[in-house]
C-alpha cells in the first residue's frame, strides 16, 4: 500500500521550518527555500531596457522576442540547483503545496518565484501568512490560504529593478572617476548625502557666545530658578560684560513670587515598537547596531525552545511600519495588566498609524505570548536575546497601561524688571511608568516647595555661566534611522543594510557611536551630487518610495513608475558618461590563464593594494595575491618568506607554504638568527635602525642590520 501523500509547506529558513514542522505534525512536510531561489543575474544588468528593443541583433532576437521594456530577466540563483531539484521532487509527491514565506513584499516575491518554479497556478490559494510563529497562528493560516498578492510582488519587483538600474549603471562611472569596487545605490546614496551634509554643517558651524544666570533659593529645601525675561520679553545675554551688569542690578532690590501655576498633566505611553523605533531604542539602550538588532530579533521571531512553554516564536513579525495590534493581543495584555497590577493600571489605548494604508497587514512588534515574561526566559536564552525581548515585552505591556498622572508647578520670581522661572513636577500616579520607568532617575520628582503669590524670597546664591552654541550632533545609527523614517526614505527591511553597506564600503566610519563620513564618502557624494543630483535628492527618493507604496496599496502598474524614473536616470547617465573620462590604461595582463575558467589574469587594484584576478569577473571570482619575496627562507620549513596584507590591510611577513606552514612575523625578517636563542632576527621599528629577536621571551637586540 502506497504511503499517503503529505502537504508540502515551504518557508525561508531551516530554523523556521523546524518550529513550524512541530506545530503541523506528521501530515505535513515543512522544508526551507533558504531565502530567494530566483533573482537577477549578478554578471549583467538583467533588465530589458527600451533601447535594447529598438535595434535587436540577430543574436538576441529570439531571446527578446516576447520581452517588454523593463522586464526583469530572472535566473535560478547559482548554487541553488540541488535545492531547487529537491523542492520540485517534494512538490511532485505532495497532495497540496503551501507557501509560507514572510508576510511582506520580499516574502511575497519569494513565494511568487517558488510558484513559478513549481508550476503552481497563479490564482491557486497556495499562500499562507502569519504574523507570529505560534501553533495557533500557523494552524489558522493553513486553514485560510489565499492566492499570491501580485500588488505586493510588483512592489518588490519595482524596488529590485530600480535598485539594479542605479547600482549597475552608476557604479561603473564611479570606477572610472575614482576607483574600482565602489558602489552607488538608490537609497544608499541618498543616506550618504544626508550624513555628508550634516558633517559639512558641523564643519561650517561657528559657535556663538551666550551667558545664563541662575539663582538658588531655600524654602525648606533648595530649588533653582533661571533668569528668563526682562520686562516680560525673552532675555538673551551675549557676553560677560552684559552678564556682570545684570548681576549688579540683581544684587539690589528684592525677589518676589509674582505668579504660581499648578496643572495636572498626563504622560501617555509610547506605542508598541515598529522596526525603526526598535532599532533606535536598541541602539540607545543596549548599544546594538541596527544589523545586530535585526539578527537577534529574527532569532526571537523564528522560535526558541522554552522549558514549560515548548517551541515557538517569542515575538511577532519584526519588519513593520505599523503600531496596530490585534484584538486578541490587546485582550491578552488587558488580562495580564489587570491581574498583575490592578484595574486602574489598564489603559487600552488604540494607536493609529501615520500612513494608514501601508504595511498595515502587519502588527506592531510585540511578544507572541504576553504571559512569557522576560525573567521566565532569562536563563534559557542568550544575553542579547533576553535584553532585546525584555525591551519589546516592556514596551508592549506599557503601551496598554494607563497614562502616568503628574502635578506640574511653575513659579515666576521677579526682581524689578527681571523675571526668573522655576518649575517642577511630582508623580501622582505612575500608570505605565510602573513597568517602564523614565531613563533618568527622579526626573518626575523635582517638586517645588509651597510658594504663594507676593511672597518674598532671599537668594542663597546667584551665578552666571558662559556657554557657546553647539553644532548639530553627528548622526548615530539610531538618529540616522529616525531621520530616514521621518524623510520617508527606505523601509523597515532596508535600514540595517543601508548603514552596514556604507560602513563596509568605507564611505563612513563609526567613532564611538557617531557616523562620520570618510574622504571617500565625501568624494562619492560630491560626484553623485554633481552628476546625479535628482537620484540622491532626498525629496525625489521619498517620492519614489511613495510610488512603490502606491503599487502595493493602489495597484498602480509598476513599469510606469520605472519608466518615469529611468527617463531621469538615463539623462543623468548620458551627461555623466560624457563628462567622466574613460580609463586611460588597458588592463595589466600577467600572461597567465585563470586555473578555474581559462580567461586572462590581470593585475587589479583594491582597498588593500594590488592583487591578481580573473578578467572573467564577476562570473569568475578567482583571485590570488601578488607575492613579494624578500630573499629570506622560512626557518620552519624552508619555504620563501613573502610580504602579505591582512584583512584590515596591515602588512606582515609569512611563509609561502601557508596554510601547511603557519610561520609569520609582523616585522620584516632579516634572515639572520638570534645568537642567544636561535630565533629569527627582525628589523626593529623606530628612529634607530637595528635588529631584535622575534621571540617575545628573548630580549636580544643588535645595533646594525
Amino acid at each position: 500500500m502506497a504511503a499517503a501523500k503529505k502537504i508540502l509547506v515551504i518557508v525561508e529558513s531551516p530554523s523556521k521550518a523546524k518550529t513550524i514542522g512541530k506545530f503541523l505534525g506528521s501530515r505535513y512536510r515543512v522544508i526551507a527555500s533558504v531565502g530567494h531561489v530566483r533573482d537577477l543575474p549578478k554578471s549583467r544588468l538583467g533588465i530589458v531596457l527600451p533601447e535594447d528593443l529598438e535595434n535587436i541583433s540577430e543574436e538576441n532576437r529570439e531571446k527578446l522576442k516576447d520581452s517588454e521594456p523593463f522586464d526583469p530577466q530572472y535566473i535560478n540563483i547559482r548554487g541553488k540547483g540541488d535545492l531547487i531539484k529537491e523542492l520540485k521532487k517534494e512538490a511532485r509527491n505532495a497532495s497540496k503545496i503551501y507557501l509560507a514565506t514572510d508576510p511582506d513584499r520580499e516574502g511575497e516575491a519569494i513565494s511568487w518565484h517558488l510558484a513559478f518554479l513549481l508550476g503552481i497556478d497563479k490564482d491557486a490559494p497556495c499562500r499562507v501568512v502569519f504574523n507570529e510563529i505560534t501553533a495557533k497562528a500557523v494552524k489558522e493560516a493553513v486553514k485560510n490560504p489565499r492566492p499570491i498578492d501580485r500588488n505586493l510582488v510588483d512592489a518588490q519587483q519595482a524596488r529590485r529593478v530600480l535598485d539594479r538600474l542605479v547600482g549597475y549603471q552608476i557604479s561603473p562611472l564611479l570606477w572610472r572617476k575614482i576607483s574600482r569596487g565602489l558602489s552607488a545605490g538608490r537609497v544608499q546614496s541618498a543616506a550618504l548625502k544626508i550624513i555628508c551634509d550634516r558633517e559639512n554643517t558641523i564643519r561650517a558651524f561657528k559657535p556663538e557666545e551666550y551667558w545664563t544666570i541662575e539663582a538658588d533659593f531655600i524654602k525648606g529645601r533648595k530649588f533653582t530658578a533661571k533668569l528668563a525675561a526682562y520686562k516680560g520679553s525673552k532675555l538673551e545675554i551675549k557676553n560677560e560684560q552684559e552678564a556682570n551688569g545684570i548681576l549688579t542690578a540683581l544684587s539690589q532690590g528684592s525677589y518676589v513670587v509674582s505668579n504660581v501655576e499648578e496643572k495636572d498633566r498626563m504622560r501617555k505611553p509610547a506605542p508598541p515598537y515598529t522596526t525603526s523605533s526598535l532599532q533606535q531604542d536598541a541602539a540607545n539602550k543596549l548599544n546594538f547596531s541596527t544589523r545586530k538588532t535585526m539578527m537577534v530579533a529574527q532569532q526571537l521571531y523564528e522560535g526558541l525552545d522554552i522549558k514549560g512553554h515548548g517551541s515557538g516564536g517569542l515575538v511577532s513579525y519584526i519588519r513593520t511600519d505599523s503600531v496596530r495590534i490585534s484584538d486578541e493581543a490587546r485582550l491578552a495584555a488587558k488580562n495580564f495588566v489587570i491581574e498583575n497590577h490592578g484595574d486602574e493600571y489598564y489603559g487600552g489605548t488604540v494607536f493609529a498609524n501615520r500612513k494608514k494604508d501601508v504595511q498595515d497587514a502587519h502588527e506592531a512588534i510585540r511578544p507572541s505570548r504576553v504571559e512569557l515574561t522576560p525573567e521566565e526566559i532569562k536563563d534559557q536564552v542568550s544575553g542579547d536575546q533576553y535584553n532585546l525581548y525584555r525591551l519589546i515585552w516592556i514596551r508592549f505591556i506599557a503601551s496598554q497601561m494607563s497614562p502616568a498622572q503628574l502635578k506640574a508647578v511653575s513659579a515666576l520670581i521677579e526682581n524689578g524688571n527681571y523675571g526668573f522661572r522655576a518649575s517642577g513636577s511630582k508623580l501622582i500616579f505612575p500608570g505605565f511608568l510602573k513597568v517602564n520607568p523614565p531613563s533618568k532617575k527622579g526626573e518626575d520628582d523635582k517638586w517645588l516647595p509651597e510658594l504663594s503669590r507676593g511672597e518674598e524670597l532671599e537668594p542663597a546664591d546667584i551665578r552666571s555661566e558662559q556657554n557657546f552654541t553647539q553644532p548639530p550632533a553627528r548622526f548615530t545609527e539610531a538618529s540616522l534611522v529616525k531621520d530616514l523614517e521621518e524623510k520617508e526614505i527606505g523601509r523597515p527591511s532596508t535600514y540595517a543594510p543601508i548603514v552596514a553597506t556604507l560602513i563596509d564600503r568605507r564611505y563612513i566610519k563609526k567613532e564611538k557611536k557617531n557616523l562620520v563620513p570618510t574622504e571617500l564618502g565625501f568624494t562619492v557624494t560630491d560626484i553623485m551630487s554633481e552628476f546625479f543630483g535628482e537620484i540622491v535628492d532626498v525629496g525625489f527618493t521619498a517620492k519614489m518610495e511613495e510610488g512603490l507604496d502606491d503599487i502595493e496599496t493602489k495597484g498602480i502598474p509598476w513599469k510606469g513608475i520605472i519608466e518615469d524614473y529611468y527617463g531621469i536616470l538615463k539623462e543623468e547617465l548620458e551627461r555623466a558618461g560624457e563628462a567622466i573620462p574613460a580609463p586611460e590604461s588597458e588592463p595589466e595582463l600577467t600572461g597567465e590563464k585563470c586555473p578555474e575558467c581559462g580567461k586572462e589574469l590581470a593585475v587589479k587594484h583594491g582597498r588593500y593594494g594590488s592583487f591578481i584576478a580573473c578578467m572573467g569577473y564577476p562570473e569568475c571570482k578567482y583571485t590570488k595575491p601578488i607575492i613579494e619575496t624578500i630573499g629570506v627562507k622560512c626557518p620552519k620549513c624552508g619555504g620563501d618568506i613573502v610580504a602579505r596584507k591582512g584583512r584590515k590591510g596591515r602588512l606582515f611577513y609569512g611563509c609561502s607554504n601557508y596554510p601547511k606552514c603557519d610561520r609569520a612575523y609582523w616585522d620584516k625578517p632579516s634572515g639572520k638568527m638570534c645568537p642567544k636563542c636561535g630565533s629569527m632576527l627582525v628589523e626593529s621599528k623606530g628612529k634607530t635602525p637595528g635588529l631584535s629577536c622575534s621571540n617575545k621571551e628573548c630580549n636580544y637586540k643588535a645595533e646594525s642590520i
